[in-house]
């Protein structure tokens, strides 16, 4: 065990005190784990949208203050009772969302939903006891989406852990703990292209770019990248994609823009916006047959989606995934495996890194628009 097994640990955080104010880098005390639980030295973490979503606070309640952060890599420094699958010293990445193993979403072949451990964004303390294990002078600082990675230490339920190959370089995987492999298996996983086809992506931020990054290795002739940015479009090719389409460039609507250049529509489409208007263009576009269109944007709670239900009884699909249907213990070594096996590039993915001290510098590149993922160093 390590010497610092059962022992509070004093660290440097990054602090989210209140709403869309800069992170404070603090020093806190951080718990040992309890039930179920591991406590996690975090080496390299990055900077995911929804962490910046859920600082700025402007569409939901957030907790505050709190610790954000959920991309990111490790190595495991102690574990609590009950933990018989990690051990101090082994390679992980976190996950927002968990795997039991016990419930019914966790036995089924078909579900990477698991009922206990499922991302919950309003849940800032541990399921074991409901207390955060982070605190400042005895004041609590709550958790997010069960990660809180912008620590030097945290600690996660162990269901929420994926223990990785340890000659995997962490500051690159770390990146495969929420998006890119969020839009890799939405394309390998959901809408699983067959080789020669094509396919339609929508947005083409770090979700959409590894969305087409699935379309490449499933070998899709035609990769369509829509998207309003046209300064998107020549590092997308990079990522397999094959021409684009800017729906500013055109007076119809863009999914008759598809229709009219493929023949009829495409073979699947894959949804990486948020856009209810998107989401639909994306499903209208695709082949009636078998056309396939899989929805990963995550929309405003009372955004409803319209189409016609002709466009069903015409054999089209409509799917919806949540971390790319992996199941984050089980499969994620697995996407580890992929880098490793030098299937999948990374670092085309990784654009920016800053130390820790400078976390805040991220936030401002992801604000202006400015590249696809930001390393943060903890060292």
């Amino acid at each position: 065990m390590s010497s610092t097994a059962g022992q509070v640990i004093k660290c440097k955080a990054a602090v989210a005190w209140e709403a869309g104010k800069p992170l404070v880098i603090e020093e806190v005390e951080v718990a040992p784990p309890q039930k179920m639980e591991v406590r996690l030295k975090i080496l390299f973490t990055s900077l995911c949208h929804t962490d910046v979503y859920f600082w700025e606070a402007k569409a939901q309640d957030s907790v505050f203050p709190r610790i954000l952060g959920h991309e990111a890599a490790g190595i495991v420094e102690s574990v609590g009772e009950g933990v018989t699958e990690l051990m101090p010293g082994d390679h992980v990445l976190p996950v927002f969302t968990g795997e039991c193993g016990d419930c019914a979403h966790c036995k089924s072949e078909e579900s990477n939903m698991c009922s206990l451990l499922r991302i919950n964004t309003d849940r800032g303390v541990m399921i074991n006891d409901e207390k955060p294990r982070f605190s400042i002078n005895g004041k609590p600082i709550y958790h997010f989406v069960g990660t809180s990675t912008f620590s030097e230490y945290t600690v996660v339920h162990a269901g929420c852990v994926a223990k990785i190959n340890p000659l995997a370089p962490l500051d690159k995987v770390c990146v495969l703990s929420c998006g890119i492999s969020t839009g890799l298996g939405a394309t390998l996983n959901v809408a699983k292209p067959k080789k020669g086809s094509s396919v339609a992506i929508f947005g083409l931020g770090a979700v959409g770019l590894a969305a087409a990054e699935g379309a490449r290795l499933a070998g899709a002739s035609r990769v369509i990248g829509v998207d309003l940015n046209p300064s998107r479009f020549e590092e997308a090719k990079r990522f397999g994609v094959t021409e684009f389409v800017n729906p500013k460039d055109h007076s119809k609507p863009v999914q008759e823009v598809i229709v009219e250049t493929t023949d009829g529509g495409v073979d699947r489409s894959v949804e990486c916006t948020g856009n209810v208007d998107a989401m639909i263009s994306a499903f209208e576009c695709v082949h009636d047959g078998w056309g396939v269109a899989v929805l990963v944007g995550v929309p405003h709670k009372d955004a409803v989606f319209k189409t016609p239900p002709m466009n069903f009884l015409n054999e089209r699909t409509l799917k919806g995934t949540f971390f790319g249907n992996y199941k984050p213990r089980s499969d994620l070594p697995s996407v580890v495996e992929m880098y490793m096996n030098k299937e999948l590039e990374v670092e085309k993915f990784i654009t920016h890194e800053v130390p820790f001290a400078e976390i805040n510098k991220a936030f401002e590149l992801m604000l202006k628009g400015e590249g696809l993922r930001c390393i943060i160093r903890m060292e």
